[in-house]
């Protein structure tokens, strides 16, 4: 076996791009070799310094890509991030500190370049947390029952002066970057999208050697704006009888209106032959149960965390968002990696504006820096961190005042899987 120290840990260079990814199709269980017109559209993604790789006798067994990101603070303010993906252990070289190795050295590196924080979808749960990660939104999928759901499949019209248009893959590349840019500064915990993500989720760019073309509609308001689109597939089922049994699997929908965001859930209901719809992974507080005559009608599939946070900087992270309410908190906040830990005072004015700052004051709440990125974007609440041991509270009520700063009305929630 060959020892930690002689599998060399670094970024890799194009000539090596084939071999890192067979290495990553490997850790992903997917066919180990690529064809050579697949691996040329994935080198797309390759950014000179930001893919690490391990490598054991010139061999590549462990991949690592980071990539710059903006993500939505509460409040709308555009956080810069170290966006964390293709993060591969080949099963022959587990447990020998290969992963530790490549993050400490990118999370290092984004602390040097100002990143506020870093961010990742984790595949599995119990990875991150050593690294200083915390769960920052949830997602929820729903199966709807078409039949149960009390709407009147004979009609799909918007009712509201709007119209739905099926439209192709290069009128989504034209219209769906502006449409997503509006959400996401309104969403907390949405991510930016680069013009790669629109060609590879509308077969402009492939990454696999299979590709299904999806549907795509688009709703229009009254005066002619688009304000919502989605992309679905639908498989064909029929059953005894020579009954339609078909399911129109959402893969993204994006609506910076509720009329459009109905108007869409309504149309998908209404195609023929669809008696399932499968919404894909939505927001966990998302309307569309109540957008149904009968809300049971869309029954919980999916209930998991999504986009985990590290944060890389306290004062610039707690500053960049809103708060709401006014209040003063000390935070005692521990961070095993060396990067950010220490004790700080937040400061929220009665505006929403916050400010925080260093401090030798007693500390109302002490809690890791992973826990501190679950609260950050207000998904999770102090009081349930304490009663799970997970977060002390040092002063007797500081866990409900931080709830009153931190929680939002609506729950933050990241579109995207990267």
């Amino acid at each position: 076996m060959t020892s930690r120290a002689d599998i060399d840990v670094r970024p890799i260079d194009e000539t090596e791009f084939a071999d890192w990814n067979r290495a990553l199709n490997t850790g992903f269980l997917r066919e180990p070799h690529s064809s050579e017109e697949v691996v040329e559209a994935r080198r797309a993604q390759f950014v000179p310094g930001r893919s690490l790789g391990a490598f054991d006798s010139g061999r590549c067994v462990a991949t690592f890509r980071s990539f710059a990101q903006e993500l939505t603070a509460v409040g709308g303010a555009a956080v810069p991030a170290d966006a964390i993906s293709n993060v591969t252990v080949t099963a022959t070289h587990r447990r020998r500190g290969l992963l530790s190795r490549m993050m400490e050295r990118d999370l290092a590196a984004a602390k040097e370049r100002g990143d506020v924080v870093a961010t990742l979808i984790a595949a599995e749960y119990p990875i991150y947390g050593r690294y200083g990660f915390g769960p920052a939104t949830s997602t929820t999928e729903w199966t709807v029952d078409v039949p149960r759901t009390g709407l009147d499949p004979r009609w799909s019209d918007p009712g509201d002066g709007g119209r739905i248009d099926l439209v192709d893959g290069e009128d989504v590349r034209k219209l769906g970057p502006d449409l997503h840019d509006r959400l996401r500064r309104s969403q907390p915990g949405a991510v930016s999208r680069d013009e790669l993500w629109w060609k590879l989720n509308t077969g402009a760019v492939r990454f696999h050697s299979s590709w299904t073309e999806p549907y795509f509609a688009v709703y229009r308001s009254a005066s002619g704006e688009v304000e919502g689109m989605v992309s679905y597939t639908a498989d064909d089922h029929w059953g005894d009888g020579k009954q339609p049994l078909n399911t129109a699997s959402v893969n993204w929908l994006l609506a910076v209106s509720p009329a459009a965001e109905r108007a869409l859930w309504r149309y998908l209901c209404s195609v023929d032959w669809i008696v399932k719809v499968k919404s894909g992974y939505r927001a966990p507080d998302d309307l569309l149960p109540l957008f149904l005559p009968d809300p049971r009608a869309a029954a919980v599939t999916t209930q998991a965390d999504w986009l985990w946070v590290r944060i890389l900087d306290v004062v610039r992270a707690l500053e960049a968002r809103t708060y709401e309410a006014a209040g003063s908190l000390v935070l005692e906040v521990t961070d095993r990696g060396g990067l950010t830990g220490g004790r700080y005072r937040l400061e929220a004015s009665e505006g929403g504006e916050g400010s925080c700052t260093p401090t030798d004051a007693g500390a109302d709440l002490s809690l890791d820096v992973g826990e501190l990125a679950a609260l950050w974007l207000g998904d999770e609440s102090a009081v349930r961190l304490v009663a799970a041991g997970r977060v002390r509270e040092e002063r007797a009520g500081a866990a409900r005042q931080a709830d009153a700063l931190l929680r939002t009305s609506r729950r933050p929630w990241c579109p995207d899987l990267f």
